[in-house]
């Protein structure tokens, strides 16, 4: 059964990204209000109901902050590790709280938390799997572990923060404070350090990138496009594209034949 992966939105005003699977719908992050949320799925002709599961990287605002409210308002499951539940403030008894590298199995959908380094948090990326194709999301993270790469390599999809663009953030006018802690270790990856990372990690598997979580004031997408793909040469030959913060704007499908994919651009669930 194919999978597909399409942004809701990303950037410093929230995040979400929907990985289907047949029926199986999951939710990678909640950070829009209840009411942004369900209408960014109705886009997709999809009801919060329909979503089997959310799944938190960590507990900031722009990921997290709109758990609580699916929780109570649409009573859809909500799946993190223990910091992020806390700090968020879920109701425990209706969380599942899992451990880096433990496998969950959502419906026809296999999801990997493998650790983020990412200052202040527990974070964590996904890798997605439907037993054939893998697609990973990570977000929030100024630097990479070997372990990270490991997982991450030969992905056929991968979605990864290209945050700033380095001159546009150390001339711009934020804070030095900001800068440093943006740019630290446990910051945001630049379009030259997302560049470095894919070139460690792209393989002639991968078939698709989302560069996400630009920064509105720091970057631009024909910055952060151009940056990745200097670093990635001719070693990636799929599609490229930008997910900004007012989403849907794309679906990526994952090993999909035309006559799989609905009049809407996204996988028919009724194959």
């Amino acid at each position: 059964m194919p999978m597909s992966v399409t942004h809701l939105g990303t950037g410093s005003r929230g995040n979400a990204t929907l990985v289907e699977c047949g029926e199986s719908k999951v939710i990678i992050d909640q950070g829009f209000s209840g009411r942004e949320f369900e209408r960014r799925l109705s886009l997709m002709e999809i009801q919060p109901h329909e979503i089997d599961a959310i799944l938190l990287t960590h507990h900031h605002g722009d990921h997290g902050g709109g758990a609580a409210i699916a929780q109570r308002r649409f009573d859809i499951p909500i799946l993190c590790n223990d910091r992020t539940a806390t700090a968020l403030n879920l109701e425990l008894s209706k969380v599942r709280i899992f451990e880096s590298l433990e496998s969950l199995e959502i419906g026809k959908l296999s999801l990997l938390p493998v650790p983020v380094p990412h200052s202040g948090a527990d974070n964590v990326g996904f890798i997605a799997s439907n037993g054939q194709e893998r697609a990973a999301i990570i977000t929030d993270l100024g630097s990479w572990t070997e372990e990270l790469v490991t997982h991450i390599h030969g992905c056929q999809h991968i979605s990864i923060e290209a945050n700033y663009d380095h001159n546009k953030l150390w001339n711009g006018p934020y804070p030095m404070r900001l800068k440093e802690r943006i740019g630290s270790r446990g910051g945001h990856l630049s379009n030259h350090q997302t560049g470095e990372f894919l070139s460690n990690v792209v393989t002639a598997e991968t078939k698709s990138i989302v560069l996400t979580h630009l920064s509105e004031r720091n970057n631009l997408p024909h910055l952060a496009e151009s940056t990745v793909l200097y670093h990635l040469e001719d070693q990636f030959e799929g599609d490229i594209r930008i997910s900004l913060q007012d989403g849907p704007e794309f679906t990526h499908h994952l090993s999909a034949n035309e006559s799989e994919i609905d009049a809407r651009g996204r996988i028919s669930l009724h194959l």
